[in-house]
């Protein structure tokens, strides 16, 4: 009795007496500081600019001639933004952003739906039915995808010209989504690359074709790559600039080239609330696509979307 009371005794002193787990940080240490220090600097550095366009945005002109921009409005004004929206200048008209908004609209949501649903079944193939002459294709889009836009502007104009849609937004929605095929055919081929091979070929021994792994497989498993290739698609052709004001005429012109039309418009006096208020009403829908599906985004990145 007495050797199994001592025995119990180490035990319970070697057990006890030891600390487990990792060792506790300090809340301060140096490392924590270096590490939100960084963070909040950055953090500031770039919500900074959004403060100043939101505070100026909501002043009017004789207040902003005051100078001091960081300082909040003394009386809100929402008639920037009303001005901004329907009855800025854009050259000869003065309709505002509206028109441009819907242009938009009008041009991305064709734009990435096709793109998407293309380069989506590009990828499965590339990915689960290999066909003659697969490495050369996939080399040949993967090229393209880091060709500078530029090269290509003459091409395309003589392009669309010949189809008869130069100058319209069909033509643009064109541009888009053959300009976007490349790096989505990427995104969708790497990632159905990453998913286990055994749900493909259990699929095939039981009898399944290429448009029911597809639809009943593929497409169930593979929400966040496609919100990844929405936001990427949704995001690029929203904020363009360079295709807009290349293959598009005034009357048909996106929100990016109305917006640079009423900020850099010589008439009158410079109105540097409503050109704030025009850049955030432009940066609402990219901003809203971002907040809603900003997890489903990561874990698509995360998830083998740019894997090679």
């Amino acid at each position: 009795m007495t050797a199994i009371s001592s025995t119990n005794t180490n035990l319970g002193t070697s057990t006890g007496a030891e600390p487990r787990g990792a060792k506790p940080k300090k809340a301060f240490s140096r490392r924590n500081i270096i590490i939100y220090g960084t963070l909040v600097v950055a953090a500031v550095y770039y919500i900074l600019p959004l403060y100043v366009m939101i505070v100026t945005s909501l002043k009017g002109m004789p207040e902003i001639r005051l100078g001091n921009i960081f300082a909040p409005p003394v009386q809100i004004t929402f008639e920037p933004w009303v001005k901004a929206w329907s009855q800025a200048c854009t050259g000869l008209n003065c309709d505002g952003l509206s028109r441009g908004f819907w242009n938009s609209v009008i041009i991305t949501v064709p734009s990435v739906i096709i793109s998407i649903a293309v380069a989506s079944l590009n990828g499965y193939m590339l990915a689960n039915w290999r066909f003659k002459g697969a490495d050369l294709f996939f080399t040949i889009l993967i090229v393209g995808a880091f060709i500078p836009y530029q090269v290509m502007l003459y091409p395309m104009v003589i392009i669309l010209r010949d189809l008869g849609v130069y100058g319209t937004l069909q033509g643009l929605i064109i541009v888009h989504t053959v300009f976007g095929m490349p790096i989505l055919t990427l995104l969708f081929r790497n990632y159905f690359t990453a998913l286990p091979e055994e749900l493909f070929k259990a699929a095939r021994v039981d009898g399944a074709g290429f448009w029911n792994i597809y639809f009943r497989i593929m497409l169930p498993i593979s929400l966040p790559i496609f919100v990844v290739a929405m936001i990427i698609q949704i995001t690029g052709i929203w904020n363009d600039f360079l295709f807009g004001v290349v293959f598009t005429k005034p009357d048909t012109y996106p929100m990016t080239v109305q917006l640079n039309n009423i900020v850099n418009s010589v008439q009158g006096v410079k109105e540097y609330n409503v050109n704030m208020a025009a850049t955030l009403i432009t940066g609402l829908v990219p901003l809203i696509v971002y907040f809603v599906s900003g997890k489903l985004f990561v874990r698509g990145i995360a998830a083998g979307a740019v894997k090679g």
